[in-house]
């Protein structure tokens, strides 16, 4: 087992014993559709109640892994992140929760079963995924992010579900940026 393997499998053990629904998302998702980037950190979206953040909390507790249990608690309540280190390899996983709007919901409910790294985990769609870098792209990131869409369109081709993209551009605000890729 690879170190990134066994802490892989370690945060989506916890996840999954404490009963939080999840999806990795970002630079992982990308890789696993067809767009592989290097990163060394892995995103991770939650969907928890405050007892079952504090059961993964629970669950993680121990001497190799860092994370804050007052800022988890504190970016519950606001939806934002918190992380958690892996001190004996300085990987990172960013939780990120889930935010209170249509589309992540959508998205959370749209998440499909795969295997990374030899983990079984759940990760975002394709089409989520390229609606979620356009989103980081508006945010600032914008270059590394159209790269891994375009590099995602150009893997998936014909088997993207194009309307539901389009569905999500104007409530997302990133109509212009799929459309810039588009013409690229």
């Amino acid at each position: 087992m690879s170190v990134i393997e066994g802490f892989l499998a370690r945060v989506i053990g916890a996840l999954d014993s404490a009963g939080v629904p999840y999806m990795l998302a970002g630079s992982f998702a990308g890789s696993h559709h067809g767009a592989p980037r290097a990163t060394q950190d892995i995103d991770i979206v939650v969907d928890p109640t405050f007892a079952s953040l504090d059961r993964f909390l629970d669950a993680l507790a121990g001497d190799v892994v860092y994370f804050d249990r007052d800022v988890a608690r504190d970016e519950f309540r606001r939806r934002g992140q918190f992380n958690i280190i892996d001190g004996s390899t300085a990987w990172k996983v960013d939780v990120i929760f889930r935010k209170p709007r249509p589309f992540s919901k959508e998205e959370m409910s749209r998440r499909v079963p795969a295997v990374l790294l030899g983990v079984s985990v759940f990760v975002a769609t394709v089409e989520d995924t390229i609606l979620a870098k356009l989103e980081w792209a508006k945010l600032g990131e914008s270059e590394r992010q159209l790269r891994d869409v375009r590099a995602l369109v150009r893997a998936k081709g014909d088997l993207l579900d194009r309307l539901y993209i389009e569905r999500w551009l104007d409530d997302l605000g990133v109509r212009d940026l799929w459309n810039r890729v588009q013409v690229a």
